[in-house]
């Protein structure tokens, strides 16, 4: 076979082992919890007025705080800047 055959055999192999729970030089990489409504409540805004400031669904941002769902893409970057600095990203989206 060829060396393309051996190295995706080789990494299957080490995935099957891992999710056996095996030693393996798997690294994983889970992004860290973001604590939605901590968040949210920092602002002192409710659920309807932190989704009308900065255009998320109440629905999405319930999912997110019941901890059923986790933001991710932009989203997880705006929460984050939120988290850091929740007045200077509100009077950027107010004007």
């Amino acid at each position: 076979m060829g060396k393309a055959f051996t190295e995706i055999s080789e990494g299957l192999n080490e995935a099957i082992d891992h999710a056996k729970g095996n030693s393996t030089n798997i690294v994983e990489h889970k992004p860290e919890t973001i604590d939605v409504k901590a968040i949210r409540e920092k602002t002192g805004m409710s659920q309807q007025k932190f989704c009308a400031t900065f255009g998320i669904s109440i629905g999405t941002l319930r999912h997110w705080e019941q901890g059923l769902r986790s933001p991710r893409g932009p989203a997880r970057v705006l929460l984050k800047v939120i988290k850091q600095n929740p007045k200077a990203i509100i009077k950027a989206v107010q004007e």
